[in-house]
């Protein structure tokens, strides 16, 4: 593959994964579907939850409580282009979270999950552009949400 034509992929799929991010935390939670194929996949084995499908998806992120303040914090971003189609990178995060959010600066306290994605990628060539094929949660470190005070 064109060293060019990699890197660009590579950004393109590092992108997905900043803006699935972007759109829990900071934007509209069911956007999060569009990211992803039409047959996409998002699941957490250990979870036993397995989402397929955008309006399955949309669904699914747009659940999210409505009074829930978060900020994932994404990094070391592994992408591996396998072919002009497809790829597939390893990202890291850390979450925090508080439910009962009402405004305002809330306490600063330790992360509520630490873990990783394991992602696969898919080149559209219809509409130009990647997007999620599948993604796994792994999540060796987890607790509860806290409530605001």
């Amino acid at each position: 593959m064109d060293p060019m034509a990699q890197l660009l992929a590579e950004r393109a799929c590092e992108r997905l994964i900043l803006d699935f991010v972007h759109r829990l935390d900071l934007g509209e939670p069911p956007s999060v579907a569009e990211l992803f194929t039409e047959d996409g996949t998002w699941a957490w084995p250990d979870g036993e939850r397995r989402v397929e499908g955008r309006d399955a998806l949309r669904a699914y992120f747009g659940s999210r409580p409505a009074d829930r303040l978060s900020r994932r914090l994404m990094s070391n971003i592994r992408v591996t282009v396998t072919s002009p189609e497809t790829a597939s990178a390893t990202s890291y995060f850390t979450t925090h979270r508080i439910d009962g959010y009402a405004g305002g600066t809330v306490p600063a306290g330790p992360p509520v999950q630490v873990g990783h994605y394991e992602d696969t990628f898919t080149f559209r060539r219809t509409d130009n552009r990647w997007l999620l094929s599948s993604r796994v949660l792994f999540l060796p470190f987890g607790g509860p949400t806290p409530r605001a005070a």
